[in-house]
């Protein structure tokens, strides 16, 4: 009987945990959202329906993005944490979204097409890539 007690104890304090580390998770993405937000002007919770229409994911991995994942260009995530945009220019927000806009300003040789993406999609796609 005491093994069951021990066992539930033990359930117990490892729920709590997950409980615990999820609460925290979720925290840390609303302040990487906010921050996010504040950076860009944009709403990272539009981005998706951009991401999709612009055709993204066909050559990025996205985190947060339900796709097969394109390889011809770098993965996306972590780009808060990088210091240059296309290898190209410094990484600032207004720097991101300009290249989401039109990449070829900054270099003419890039792989990146001009999608079409207008300023304000291209907000909402820099805010939702700074909060992953």
């Amino acid at each position: 009987m005491r093994w069951v007690r021990t066992s539930a104890v033990i359930a117990g304090i490892v729920v709590a945990a997950v409980v615990l580390g999820a609460a925290h998770y979720v925290r840390e993405q609303q302040k990487k959202s906010y921050h996010a937000i504040q950076m860009t002007r944009g709403d990272p919770s539009r981005a998706r329906a951009a991401i999709r229409q612009y055709g993204c994911a066909a050559c990025h991995a996205i985190p947060g993005v339900q796709s097969p994942g394109g390889v011809a260009g770098p993965p996306l995530s972590g780009i808060a944490d990088r210091l240059y945009v296309g290898g190209a220019v410094e990484n600032t927000p207004d720097n991101l979204i300009r290249w989401i806009v039109n990449p070829k300003l900054f270099s003419a040789s890039t792989a990146m097409p001009v999608t079409g993406i207008n300023e304000s999609e291209a907000r909402d796609v820099a805010a939702f890539l700074y909060s992953r």
